[in-house]
């Protein structure tokens, strides 16, 4: 698999990371199946691994740690983050910083996420959702440099409200943002504009989080579709808003080359950004693993494909979690 610099932290970590929220919190996902695939896509050369305190209230962390516990001699990044003490997403400006971070709150999360997983430090501690509003107070910006200095947390990131990745360009300013996790995709093409260039300015590093827009992207959702009682999905895939992301699966679908995949043409055009550090497609399954990480093959798209992917570019500017 083919690395990248993580930044300013220096860290070389696979172009392609493993999200685990779909271990977590997705109905269908299996324990011993969840850990299978992590383990293969371990073998393969895979060393980021990105979960969440709020992923299955520590399920997720808790089935990392298992794995973990197998390869402590080996370089693995691990980020998690801190869900916001509201519980509510995204973060509106209306929210105070003590409703969603407090200095407490974010100790006491980082102390949890620890024991979930195993380990005495984190790699990578985040804040799970942000507004600009927060920069101001200090209290948060306290806190992490404490966590850091106690050697709790190597590094801290934050991540952005969808579809509102200029959300965040004051708290780069702090100088205390290692990394930043932002929705960027063929239909969310916006962090390119502003927080990208932004980033490369400060040393920061990319994440780029939901590479399939859940699951569109993977040309395998049909209209009319529903999930069990209680999977996030039927919130994000209202029937209004398939049809309306099925239509633009739709148009293209023309654009996919010959002996690729949909997700393939996915992945491979967020690889086509210097700017990410690495991404991190939810995978649950042996299957899923092999298909995505074999992306990491240093082939480039065509520049006239390229081109044409960036027509996809949907302005969605209204917020769902």
């Amino acid at each position: 698999m083919q690395k990248r610099t993580f930044g300013r932290l220096g860290w070389q970590v696979t172009e392609i990371g493993y999200g685990l929220w779909g271990l977590g919190g997705w109905t269908g996902s299996h324990d011993q199946e969840s850990i299978e695939a992590i383990e293969r896509s371990i073998a393969l050369g895979c060393n980021f691994f990105d979960t969440a305190l709020q992923y299955g209230n520590g399920r997720s962390e808790q089935i990392l740690a298992k794995v973990l516990k197998r390869h402590r001699g080996g370089q693995l990044y691990v980020a998690t983050k801190i869900p916001p003490k509201n519980l509510q997403w995204p973060a509106l400006p209306s929210y105070t910083l003590d409703e969603v971070f407090p200095a407490g709150h974010i100790r006491k999360c980082t102390e949890i996420s620890l024991r979930n997983l195993g380990l005495d430090s984190v790699d990578l501690q985040q804040l799970h959702v942000w507004t600009d509003e927060w920069t101001a107070h200090d209290r948060w910006q306290r806190e992490i440099d404490d966590l850091k200095r106690e050697g709790l947390i190597r590094g801290f990131g934050i991540s952005v409200n969808r579809w509102e990745p200029a959300n965040i360009l004051r708290a780069l300013d702090t100088g205390l943002v290692d990394s930043v996790q932002v929705v960027y995709n063929l239909f969310d093409q916006d962090p390119e504009d502003e927080l990208f260039p932004a980033c490369a300015e400060r040393g920061v590093a990319v994440i780029a989080r939901v590479p399939f827009d859940e699951g569109s992207l993977t040309d395998t959702l049909r209209r009319g579709m529903t999930w069990p009682e209680g999977d996030w999905r039927n919130l994000y895939f209202t029937p209004e808003w398939l049809d309306a992301i099925l239509d633009r699966v739709d148009r293209l679908r023309p654009d996919v080359p010959v002996g690729m995949t949909m997700a393939d043409l996915a992945l491979r055009f967020i690889l086509e950004s210097p700017d990410v550090s690495t991404i991190i497609p939810g995978m649950r399954r042996v299957g899923h693993v092999e298909a995505n990480l074999a992306v990491s093959d240093g082939r480039r798209l065509d520049p006239a494909l390229l081109e044409r992917l960036r027509r996809h570019r949907w302005k969605r500017t209204y917020v769902v979690i």
